[in-house]
C-alpha cells in the first residue's frame, strides 16, 4: 500500500526523530566501546538497535517509551556484558572470540586458515593492503576478533603482538609457494 493515513505519516516524523536523538543519547553515554569494530555479540547488539529503531518508528502499537526502554535496556545490556568480559576470563571467552595465527614467519598455518575459512589470496590481500608483496616479510598475519585481518612486519623478541593469539597446535606452517 503507498499510503494509508495523515498519522501514520505524522508519528513517523515526530517518533522517528526522538526515537534517532535518544538513541544517540544512549550511544553516547554508554561509551565508545558500543562503536566500536563489530565482533559476532557487538554485531547482534547493533542488528537489535536498529530493528528496535524500526520498530519504534513505524509500528504503531510501539509506543515512543516503550521504544525508548527497549533502547536503553538492550544498550545496558551490551555495558553490563562488556564491563563484566573486561573483569571475568570466563565472560570475555563467552562473548569474544580469541585472534587465530594465519601466518608465522613466511609460513601459513593451513589448519587455522581452514577453520576459519580463510584462503590464501585473503591472506594475500591483508599483505598488499600493508604494502608487502611477499609473505615472507610478515613475521606474523592475524585474524582480529572483528573479523579482520592484521599484519605484522616484525616482531620484538618478547612477542608481545601476539599476545592472546591462539596457536593451534594441529596446525603446523606449511611453505607459502605451495
Amino acid at each position: 500500500m503507498f499510503f494509508d493515513s495523515w498519522s501514520g505519516l505524522l508519528r513517523v516524523v515526530v517518533v522517528g526523530p526522538l526515537a534517532y536523538v535518544a538513541l544517540i543519547l544512549f550511544l553516547r553515554i554508554s561509551g565508545k566501546r558500543t562503536l566500536t569494530k563489530l565482533n559476532a555479540f557487538d554485531l547482534v547488539v547493533t542488528v537489535a538497535l536498529g530493528s528496535t529503531l524500526s520498530s519504534i518508528v513505524l509500528t504503531k502499537s510501539v509506543a515512543l517509551l516503550e521504544g525508548v526502554l527497549a533502547l536503553a535496556t538492550l544498550i545496558g545490556l551490551q555495558y553490563l556484558i562488556t564491563w563484566s568480559s573486561v573483569r571475568s576470563a570466563r565472560v570475555r571467552s563467552l562473548v569474544k572470540a580469541e585472534p587465530t595465527l594465519l601466518a608465522h614467519k613466511g609460513q601459513l598455518v593451513e589448519g587455522a586458515m581452514r577453520r576459519q575459512r580463510l584462503t590464501r589470496d585473503d591472506v594475500l590481500s591483508a599483505l598488499r593492503t600493508e604494502g608487502l608483496d611477499d609473505l615472507s616479510q610478515a613475521s606474523a598475519v592475524v585474524l582480529e576478533t572483528d573479523g579482520s585481518i592484521s599484519v605484522l612486519k616484525t616482531l620484538s623478541d618478547r612477542g608481545d603482538g601476539l599476545n592472546g593469539v591462539s596457536w593451534p597446535e594441529a596446525s603446523q606452517p606449511v611453505d607459502s609457494r605451495s
